[in-house]
């Protein structure tokens, strides 16, 4: 049995396709996805996602959003997507850099919970980018 899978951002249709297995991080922890799930819908947290196809298995990041998960499909509306080498490294560790910079500061200025979100997403972005250089 396979489950099919469709990752929709805002700008494209990320992904669609028959998968065996999906994983991915929501607001409540990780959640793994196999044919004949409990319907379930969920919150998605910033995180990769692992998806197993034919025996092999992909990982991509995912900037937050929603999940609806059916028996035999699941459907992802995330805010942004990204497969290991569409990353631009230096984009993300200027990122990364940036949001290190305003969380040590910590002025009255600065909105935190924006800056530990930009951090999270520019860590995601370089943990996923060395995926395909270790594989």
């Amino acid at each position: 049995m396979k489950l099919q899978l469709q990752i929709i951002t805002p700008e494209k249709n990320f992904f669609s396709g028959e998968v065996d297995r999906v994983s991915f991080r929501t607001t409540e922890g990780d959640i793994g996805v196999l044919p004949n799930h409990q319907p379930l819908t969920a919150i998605i947290s910033i995180g990769t996602i692992r998806i197993k196809q034919d025996g092999n298995e992909r990982k991509a990041s995912l900037i937050g959003g929603f999940a609806e998960i059916q028996p035999d499909k699941v459907t992802i509306l995330t805010d942004a997507a990204e497969w290991p080498e569409e990353i631009d490294v230096r984009r993300a560790e200027e990122a990364k850099r940036r949001a290190e910079e305003r969380l040590a500061k910590r002025t009255a200025d600065i909105n935190v919970a924006r800056a530990e979100s930009a951090l999270r997403r520019a860590l995601i972005r370089l943990e996923l980018s060395q995926y395909n250089k270790n594989r």
